[in-house]
């Protein structure tokens, strides 16, 4: 098949399955490299001692490794389960998940246009992994940016792909949060706090923005965009235009930052 992988290269993360379990390592095959074989040596299970390798890997577990080493004369490819911990794990899972869910909206495309799933890729989507370096990425880019996508590829393609990628796939996004605390004196203190915060709302302009009270005096701002520099000129204005309102009335705030 023209979607056809070749051999990793070191120090990637792959997702594999595991197919043989021996006290001195683990044979598993390379999920995204058309089934290849890997060998992931004792040593390389888990940081110590392993008395009983089982305790940690078992026949047909989905698992994430970190490549060592590729002979690919030989198609020799040495693993290591214990160098990848559970962040990157997670990631990996999703993006090849994701991966997945592409390559099924391809063959989608494909059926829509009455071409061949290889023919697809021929016509667009190798020139789409070039650009994007996932199929994901780029149904994600037309999801989110139709217009721009229009622009830069041409093709009678280009509009099946929009509409399947309108159909399948959500835009993505990135979440950032702080809090505020807000404390008056005065004795329409939660009044002020309140039309401060409603400032902050407006200065928004209509951007996906959220804010919650997390026990007095505290307010959690919670904001939402595609990018994260555009999440963070709108947590800017919000945040900035709730404290210049409620320190003009005489109370006292504090931003504090706290990560998703």
């Amino acid at each position: 098949m023209s979607r056809a992988r070749n051999f990793p290269e070191n120090g990637e993360l792959v997702v594999c399955t595991v197919t043989n379990v021996k006290n001195f390592g683990a044979f598993v095959t390379l999920d995204e490299y058309d089934g290849k074989e890997g060998f992931i040596h004792v040593r390389d299970v888990a940081t110590g001692w392993v008395k009983y390798i089982r305790d940690y890997i078992r026949e047909g577990q989905k698992i994430v490794c970190k490549v060592l080493g590729v002979d690919s004369s030989k198609g020799h490819i040495d693993l290591s389960l214990k160098s990848v911990n559970d962040h990157q794990k997670r990631e990996k899972i999703q993006q090849w998940k994701n991966e997945n869910k592409a390559e099924k909206l391809i063959e989608i495309i494909a059926e829509r246009m009455s071409i061949s799933v290889d023919e697809a890729y021929d016509l667009f989507a190798k020139a789409l992994l070039d650009e994007y370096e996932t199929l994901y990425g780029a149904f994600e880019t037309a999801v989110s940016y139709p217009d721009e996508f229009n622009e830069e590829f041409v093709g009678e393609w280009t509009g099946t792909f929009i509409e399947v990628a309108k159909e399948n796939v959500t835009p993505p996004f990135v979440e950032i949060d702080c809090i505020l605390e807000m404390t008056s004196s005065a004795q329409n203190g939660i009044d002020l706090i309140k039309k401060a915060l409603s400032a902050g709302l407006k200065a928004a302009e209509g951007e996906n923005v959220m804010i919650t009270s997390v026990g007095s005096p505290r307010y959690r701002v919670v904001v939402n965009a595609s990018e994260y520099k555009d999440a963070e000129d709108v947590m800017k204005k919000v945040t900035a235009k709730a404290m210049s309102e409620f320190t003009a009335t005489g109370g006292t705030v504090s931003l504090k930052r706290e990560g998703k």
